[in-house]
């Protein structure tokens, strides 16, 4: 005991253990470098750009309007870098608008459930029981079926396959529907040689396959609402900012989205068959692929089981509600028998409630669809959905629509013809470095007060710049539909930008012709629209 009490007296013998002190600088040191990551710094970058917006900018406006932009600052940057999840920055508006006196915690969630976010849901989940019994597998190859030719004509097959993905991408997103074709393409193309040794020709087909079934996927999502995201972000921005105008219905949109659509389209297989659909290219591939082997895969699916036909039967109801609910001034459609009150989502929601109530007949009790079938929901689509009509809203009513109007007075003496290909291009920049939902919901508020500044309809510069927001064909990053297709290794950056830059220019053209002639017929862009009121 005494030596011990020594020990302890000793007084140069440290507090705490060396070793101790060691661990626990080292465990100070790597907590420090854990912190001082790039993600937090871009985290606390957007509150510190909101702060230094709000204590060093003055508008003439309202207080309410500087605070708009130090908001739009936060949220932005977080969109951009997704330092936090895209999700979880769609629902900040929640809580930020309260805080900064921008809007009631009422206004703000109701921008999150419209009836255009009714409209989303209802289409998922019919997208959802399309891919569950396996729909889209037998579509693709009826179509690859009735367009291969016998002996195999290649352009006439990538044609099949790229308007079977179009038709696909029409009533679900952009993203589904690749990732649904691209395993039937993959399943085309499994049947031809890998390797070295490969004729040139084979390959040169592969890449053409998957650039197509990409490209045809964004393309096909441009002629309808539900195809995409984008769209639906222009019709919520439409109705936030003119409410008493005519609402974008389905049907409205879609009498300018499928002339383009298919315009579009015919650029794209052109391209496609120029670039890597050689003459001769099939006879090398007639030996690998031909329409018997193509005939016992449909064999082997056998029969449309009852719960096929009742999905298909469900979903063309639905397409047919859709197009009728609102014809034209002189034929109405059926939603002038309930005074107006009902729109697309309601017939959307109706739809899919009935797949919850008729039964598959596969099993006692059990219907085509249950909620456990419905857990791949993306609800990240939802709420960025939800925060960009609750942006549009604030930019409106905070008063920073007024602002950003004064200070385009420049733009007026401007000719349309020289604006809309710079608004599209623009536009595209933007779009193949961020979302093409983030790059819409930040353009559209801006484009609608310079469309109000030159004295033209909204509509002239919306459109294109939503439209030219789905033009992310050049580089990998650009669109999640991009990615599915480049880790298939058929395809190199090369071949996108090969096939991507033509889609642009052509893309650019189509809408600064269609804009003042179709569009001015579809969306009565005649005259000049103010917040509120039509002209």
């Amino acid at each position: 005991m005494n030596g011990d009490h020594s020990i302890s007296d000793d007084p140069r013998r440290p507090l705490l253990p060396l070793h101790d002190s060691i661990q626990r600088s080292q465990s100070f040191h790597s907590s420090l470098k854990s912190l001082l990551t790039t993600n937090n710094l871009f985290i606390l970058l957007g509150p510190l750009l909101c702060a230094i917006i709000c204590l060093f900018v003055d508008f003439d406006g309202p207080k309410t309007s500087r605070n708009m932009l130090a908001v739009l600052a936060w949220v932005f940057l977080w969109w951009i870098t997704e330092a936090v999840p895209m999700p979880v920055t769609s629902m900040s508006p929640l809580f930020l608008f309260p805080l900064f006196g921008i809007s009631s915690a009422d206004a703000v969630a109701a921008s999150y459930m419209d009836d255009v976010i009714a409209l989303v849901l209802g289409s998922f989940i019919l997208a959802l029981a399309v891919e569950h019994y396996n729909i889209h597998r037998r579509l693709a190859l009826n179509m690859t079926f009735l367009f291969c030719g016998d002996p195999l004509n290649p352009p006439l097959l990538l044609l099949g396959i790229c308007a079977t993905t179009a038709f696909v991408s029409m009533w679900m997103h952009n993203v589904a529907a690749a990732m649904m074709m691209m395993p039937v393409a993959m399943g085309i193309l499994q049947r031809f040689p890998t390797g070295r040794g490969v004729p040139d020709v084979i390959n040169r087909f592969c890449r053409a396959v998957v650039l197509g079934v990409i490209y045809s996927a964004a393309i096909g999502g441009m002629s309808t609402l539900t195809g995409t995201g984008v769209n639906l972000i222009l019709v919520g921005m439409w109705k936030s900012y003119f409410p008493e105008a005519d609402p974008i219905s389905f049907s409205t949109w879609f009498f300018f989205g499928f002339p383009f659509a298919v315009l579009l389209f015919f650029v794209l297989w052109g391209v496609l068959c120029f670039f890597y659909c050689s003459k001769g290219s099939g006879n090398a591939l007639s030996a690998y692929l031909d329409k018997d082997q193509l005939k016992r895969e449909l064999d082997l699916l056998g029969p449309m089981a009852f719960a096929e036909k009742m999905v298909l039967a469900v979903f063309s109801m639905l397409i047919v509600l859709w197009m009728t609910r609102s014809i034209t001034d002189d034929i109405p459609g059926w939603g002038t028998l309930f005074n107006g009150r009902a729109g697309d989502g309601t017939a959307s929601v109706m739809m899919a409630t009935l797949l919850f109530i008729i039964p598959n007949k596969k099993q006692e009790g059990e219907k085509l669809m249950d909620w456990n079938k419905c857990k791949k929901l993306p609800w990240n689509v939802i709420l960025l959905l939800g925060a960009g009509f609750a942006i549009a809203e604030g930019v409106r009513t905070s008063g920073l629509a007024d602002v950003l109007s004064a200070s385009l007075v420049f733009l007026e003496q401007v000719p349309y013809l020289a604006i809309a290909p710079a608004v599209c291009l623009i536009s595209e920049i933007i779009t193949e470095f961020t979302s093409n939902n983030s790059t819409t919901t930040l353009l559209l508020p801006l484009l609608i007060q310079i469309a109000q500044t030159m004295h033209i309809h909204p509509l002239l510069l919306m459109v294109p710049g939503a439209i030219g927001a789905q033009f992310s064909f050049l580089l990998p990053t650009g669109t999640p539909s991009n990615v599915v297709g480049f880790t298939t290794g058929h395809i190199e950056i090369k071949d996108m930008i090969k096939t991507g830059l033509p889609l642009k220019i052509a893309g650019t053209a189509i809408l600064t012709l269609l804009m003042p002639t179709l569009g001015a017929y579809v969306f009565g862009t005649n005259g000049q629209a103010q917040p509120g009121k039509l002209p």
